[in-house]
């Protein structure tokens, strides 16, 4: 495949240099050329002299002949049936408006692949720009038809490719300006072929115009965008399935313990596994507080799942807050919860959840569901010296509760009022509703 990429500003502008070069000969010039520039991309830049060469307005007629030379001999050291230009050269040839030596240089590029190369076309080819069209205007007389030349070289052209039925619409990106001046055009009278002579419009000003226009063009032209409207959808009939565009915005979950080092909580692990069978002595619970607090991640996979929690809250509460505290963010904590308010009521049990309404922001149906269980538990033991005593460890977690604006009174002011009612024999159920009375 052609590589059909566009030209730097510093590739235009080291190829127009060879065209502008006056003081070496034409055989150095290509040498250059295929020193600078690598064989696969002769093609693209020789595509871009061709869309120079064809207004007559960007060159000068020596740097014509200097584009002409490349377009030729970069392909001379390959087949002469490999040239993709001998077309555009053969046009050129025979075209009754460009000057006659100009004519008469590219015949003799075209004759130099027979029979005719040898050292006098090398010497030809040799002479500076300037002393070469002069040669060449006297040598010529007459020039051949296009037809015959085509005759001549036919067995160089190569088959057309095929072309896109669009391609037509597709316009260059030069094209001529109405609104130039003659004085801008290289063969006008006003132009002098003398070396070191200058255009009116300047060199400089011609210079940087096609250096510009080279960094600027594009091999595919400007082409119309063509509109492709969508197709209009059928209504749909009765009974017919309707299609459904399923939300592929999926949140994605952060697994915590996946690639997590499980070794470094093998020691925290056992002591919870003690922990959930008895007390543990002060220097264990120490130690796993410790290691939560420098590892809060440990609490993951630490063994502790929420069946057993009514066993970790009975035999060490606080190892069970602390927990808890850490696991408040977890999608698992709703399951702690639900466990932590159907378990049987104790004086650890409130321990735990007193100290956690302090430690965190609990949510407010699982106060409330908490607190109903613990009455609907003093109402229903059978034995009263257990009953008072739960009554009272209630009474007093009430009050903690309401001093500390924990809850919310009225949500359970009437729930609260009955079991002071019915309890109002022991102390601390009237302290409790003397205080419900002040808040009214």
């Amino acid at each position: 495949m052609m590589n059909m990429r566009k030209l730097s500003a510093e590739e235009s502008q080291s190829l127009y240099s060879l065209l502008k070069e006056e003081q070496r000969s034409l055989d150095e010039i290509v040498a250059d050329f295929n020193s600078k520039i690598p064989r696969h991309h002769h093609f693209t830049v020789c595509s871009y002299l061709v869309m120079l060469l064809e207004d007559r307005k960007m060159l000068n007629s020596p740097q014509r002949l200097v584009a002409f030379a490349i377009l030729h001999q970069a392909y001379s050291s390959q087949k002469s049936s490999s040239n993709p230009f001998i077309s555009f050269l053969l046009n050129a040839a025979c075209d009754d408006e460009a000057e006659n030596f100009e004519r008469a240089f590219i015949l003799q590029l075209l004759g130099s692949d027979g029979s005719n190369s040898g050292k006098e076309v090398l010497w030809f080819i040799s002479l500076e720009p300037y002393d070469m069209h002069r040669f060449i205007s006297a040598v010529f007389d007459a020039f051949p038809p296009l037809e015959q030349l085509q005759q001549q070289f036919s067995h160089k052209f190569h088959a057309e490719p095929y072309r896109c039925f669009f391609k037509d619409n597709v316009i260059k990106n030069v094209v001529p300006d109405p609104d130039v001046p003659s004085s801008c055009d290289a063969n006008s009278p006003e132009f002098d072929l003398q070396p070191g002579a200058k255009n009116k419009l300047g060199s400089g000003d011609r210079d940087e115009t096609v250096v510009g226009l080279l960094s600027n063009l594009s091999l595919e032209g400007l082409g119309p965008q063509w509109i492709r409207p969508l197709p209009p959808r059928l209504p749909i009939q009765d009974g017919e399935l309707v299609w459904l565009n399923p939300d592929d915005n999926h949140e994605l979950l952060w697994d915590y313990g996946m690639c997590v080092d499980t070794s470094r909580g093998a020691a925290v692990r056992d002591l919870i596994a003690k922990a959930l069978k008895g007390a543990l002595v002060p220097a264990q619970q120490e130690q796993v507080l410790v290691e939560l607090a420098n590892d809060p991640k440990l609490v993951y996979h630490c063994g502790l799942t929420p069946r057993k929690l009514p066993e970790l809250v009975e035999n060490n509460p606080l190892i069970a807050v602390e927990i808890l505290t850490k696991l408040i963010n977890s999608p698992e904590i709703a399951e702690y919860f639900t466990v932590l308010v159907n378990m049987d009521m104790s004086l650890h049990s409130m321990e735990v959840v007193n100290r956690l309404t302090t430690a965190v922001e609990l949510p407010a149906e699982f106060i409330h569901m908490y607190i109903t269980n613990c009455i609907s538990s003093c109402v229903n033991i059978k034995d009263k010296y257990m009953q008072n005593r739960l009554v009272r460890l209630v009474c007093v977690f009430l009050q903690s509760l309401i001093r500390n604006n924990i809850i919310n009174v009225k949500d359970l002011f009437i729930e609260v009022q009955a079991f002071c009612i019915e309890f109002s024999r022991i102390r601390e159920a009237a302290a409790l509703f003397r205080l419900l009375k002040s808040l009214e």
